[in-house]
């Protein structure tokens, strides 16, 4: 019989007996297919479809029950659509987060500046990073030697790598794979992936224990905070209001500082760090030499973190002399960190 294309009944119906038949190991009944799903079909409609699909070779009936378990074709089927359906939303999220990035990277340009002018200051602000939770694993065959290997962490961010194997990996080996990964690592933080943990999966995982192996240390790559940091300035000649930082060699270090931006990752990572620990309400304050940053001992700096969705967090920044408005400082910097969210989530 000509082999036709499944329509959507079909295929759903093919996807619950094989999800059940993954699950219990067991032939899968009609009647399992009605109680189980939320197809609302009668047995009878289910037996009838059930007909068709072994008609095409989909599924199979085992010589010793009246229940049907998945030939290799209808896996074959399942392998394919799922690895399709993955692609397409790993696809969807990658458009949607460079969208989100774009209008970003505006909101953040804007908020330095309207952080400068409100403040008299030089500001600063950070693009949010991501946390370091892995929220799943995608393993798919490239070709009989290589695996795909797609990381999503913590905010949505997407990172891809290919494993070289040793030997080729049938379709079924991949999903086991997939379906070990993710049961024991999905929302886990690298520091929580520990060798007991990584022992076990490679020992569950029998002749595969290397490519679980490298595997995690993938994740363990992908997951920790990225080097993609942007920093949004502003308002660096306002330095030059205040005789104290006017001096030609005081000014050129803190606008080296600026242009430079290395000692500013620094003091975001600090930032980032410290927040919660010894900071007050998020705001932490450096006077003078408790400055992180060599070229402002003669300032003070005004510090907070603000959080978007999905653990992604930043850093906002005020420089400024030692007789700074602190009030207002820190009034503006509070006022910032809460409508940061309020903005972000008008602007997806």
């Amino acid at each position: 019989m000509k082999e036709k294309e499944l329509d959507d009944r079909k295929y759903q119906i093919l996807q619950a007996i094989i999800r059940t038949y993954l699950e219990t190991g067991e032939p899968v009944g009609s009647r399992t297919i009605s109680k189980y799903t939320d197809l609302n079909l009668s047995s009878a409609t289910i037996r009838n479809e059930m007909a068709d699909l072994e008609e095409l070779g989909y599924i199979v009936q085992p010589h010793t029950s009246a229940g049907r378990i998945p030939s290799d074709k209808g896996y074959r089927f399942y392998v394919d659509q799922m690895l399709a359906d993955k692609e397409k939303a790993v696809e969807d999220l990658s458009k949607t987060l460079l969208e989100k990035s774009d209008r970003l990277d505006k909101l953040l340009e804007q908020a330095a500046k309207t952080l400068a002018n409100t403040t008299e200051y030089a500001a600063m602000i950070s693009s949010p990073q991501h946390g370091t939770r892995l929220k799943f694993i995608q393993l798919s065959r490239v070709d009989e030697n290589h695996l795909l290997v797609v990381i999503v962490g913590e905010g949505n961010v997407i990172k891809n790598t290919i494993l070289d194997v040793a030997e080729e990996l049938s379709e079924e080996t991949v999903l086991k794979l997939n379906i070990l990964l993710n049961t024991h690592l999905t929302g886990l933080t690298i520091d929580q992936i520990n060798l007991g943990m990584i022992a076990s999966l490679k020992q569950q995982a029998g002749i595969h224990g290397d490519i679980v192996g490298n595997v995690i240390d993938a994740v363990a790559e992908a997951i920790k905070n990225d080097d993609d940091l942007k920093i949004y300035t502003s308002g660096t000649k306002n330095i030059f209001k205040y005789p104290e930082l006017a001096d030609q060699q005081q000014a050129s270090k803190i606008v080296s500082t600026f242009e430079d931006q290395q000692p500013l990752h620094e003091l975001i990572q600090e930032t980032l760090h410290d927040s919660g620990e010894d900071s007050t309400n998020g705001i932490q304050v450096y006077i003078g030499e408790e400055s992180p940053i060599d070229s402002m001992k003669d300032c003070s700096v005004v510090t907070a973190t603000y959080e978007l969705d999905e653990g992604m967090k930043g850093t906002i920044g005020i420089i400024g002399p030692k007789r700074m408005d602190y009030g207002k400082v820190i009034g503006t910097v509070k006022s910032m960190m809460n409508q940061l969210d309020d903005l972000y989530k008008k602007k997806k």
